[in-house]
């Protein structure tokens, strides 16, 4: 295999910047670089050398060479980094002096793709790489870690090993027995294929959380105009971001923030008022309010409590019924405020001042609890990769098919169909069955230098 370079850091002026290369001539370049045919590095020490390229009169920098021998290495092959200073000009100069060696610049991912197929890695684990350099909140970096250190594949193992025991036994029975199975025997597969769907499904279950967990978690304030929506948002995002007047129809168009709130990525979106309107400009804000209700994962349906419920704010409820929905009454310094009046009481509710700043601790709670994410911080293992719940989802619908014809009485023959799918399904959830292209299309994803 080629060796291959590349910047590991990130792109841009910093006090050091690694250069990483991997590869059967990890060695020579060392050498090449330092001008030294006779230069040794040994594994795991790190040597202060200048860096001039043999056949070059001028030092290009002083840097710190540390040499992983293979397998001990993160791509299981010799693997050599470079930490010069971080100045662009040089760490180009560099990876130019190593090109010109032979060596090519690396795929987004081929680092990690070489650990996959040296055996470093499996593909949960690959894809938790992406996830920790990716994370924006602890929480999201505690999961990939959790997967990083191979929890989703030990997970999966018991339910891979009962899925295998339950093939051996079916194809037993249809190789050496030439009546049906015994009755006993159902019974017994039945229910261990029951487990089995049922771990697979469960796992599965974990997505909606995972998800929201990885690319954060989308809210989104609407309301009738001068019901304090921009008020309510600019107290979340803990700072004046949006225009505030008594005017009606001052928001106009839709305004995105990102906070944390326990641990979860948020991005929180204020949106114009929900109301008839001639004016060309509003309308246009009043339907990208809808489109972006269609995509939140919440809706926070700000009303005025100082004054009875009328028929638009009725109607924005009505409207945000298909949502996971949280009603917000705000106002609630205002003497005027009503105690829930004109309420169905089917609908969570949660009384705010954003005048005040009272209620709010009390609404960030209720934002958590409303997307079942009160225990995203804590123990539980949770699938955060759109490929792998589906894989997930697929094989438990293979495994439930499997027992329908088990129970149908089915012949052994159909009944492994859906047996060999689903442990297909399970294998290339960690990459043991994995197609070349679509392990490409999956590093595509990568940054480059990992």
């Amino acid at each position: 295999m080629d060796t291959i370079v590349a910047l590991s850091t990130a792109p841009g002026r910093s006090a050091i910047g690694v250069i990483r290369v991997s590869g059967q001539d990890s060695v020579a370049i060392a050498k090449y670089l330092v001008g030294d045919n006779d230069f040794t590095l040994a594994p795991g020490v790190v040597s202060l050398q200048s860096i001039r390229p043999v056949g070059q009169s001028e030092i290009l920098d002083q840097a710190l060479l540390t040499f992983f021998q293979a397998p001990n290495s993160y791509t299981g092959e010799d693997v050599l980094e470079v930490s010069c200073h971080g100045s662009p000009v040089i760490l180009r100069q560099v990876i130019d002096s190593i090109l010109k060696f032979g060596s090519r610049l690396a795929e987004p991912g081929e680092f990690t793709l070489r650990a996959l197929s040296n055996g470093k890695l499996n593909l949960t684990q690959a894809i938790a790489v992406r996830d920790l350099i990716s994370a924006r909140t602890d929480a999201a970096a505690k999961q990939a870690i959790r997967q990083l250190q191979g929890e989703l594949s030990r997970s999966l193992q018991p339910t891979k090993e009962k899925l295998i025991h339950s093939i051996v036994k079916l194809e037993s029975a249809l190789e050496f027995v030439e009546d049906d199975l015994p009755r006993i025997e159902r019974v017994s597969l039945l229910e261990e294929l029951s487990r089995v769907r049922k771990s697979l499904s469960g796992l599965a279950a974990t997505f909606d959380v995972g998800r929201m967990l990885r690319d954060g978690l989308r809210v989104v304030i609407v309301g009738r105009p001068n019901v304090g929506k921009s008020s309510l948002f600019n107290r979340l995002v803990a700072r004046e971001r949006a225009i505030v007047t008594e005017i009606p129809g001052t928001t106009r168009d839709s305004l995105t923030e990102s906070l944390t709130l326990q641990g979860v990525p948020l991005f929180l979106t204020d949106t114009a008022g929900v109301r008839e309107s001639t004016d060309r400009i509003e309308k246009i804000g009043v339907e990208r309010s809808r489109e972006a209700m269609a995509d939140a994962d919440l809706v926070l349906v700000v009303v005025d409590g100082s004054v009875e419920l009328g028929a638009a704010d009725l109607a924005v409820i009505s409207e945000t019924r298909g949502c996971s929905q949280t009603v917000v009454r705000n106002k609630s310094d205002l003497p005027s405020f009503r105690n829930g009046n004109g309420f169905n009481s089917s609908l969570t509710t949660v009384d705010v001042s954003a005048l005040s700043n009272t209620g709010l601790d009390e609404l960030r709670a209720a934002i958590i609890s409303a997307i079942g994410l009160h225990e995203a911080t804590d123990a539980a293992l949770l699938v955060t990769d759109a490929r792998q719940h589906d894989l997930l989802e697929r094989a438990a619908a293979e495994v439930q098919s499997s027992q329908e014809l088990l129970n149908q009485g089915a012949s052994e023959e159909l009944i492994l169909v859906g047996l060999h799918n689903a442990l297909r399904f399970v294998g290339e959830i960690t990459g043991e069955t994995t197609s070349d292209q679509i392990l490409g299309e999956i590093f595509a994803t990568f940054c480059i230098g990992k």
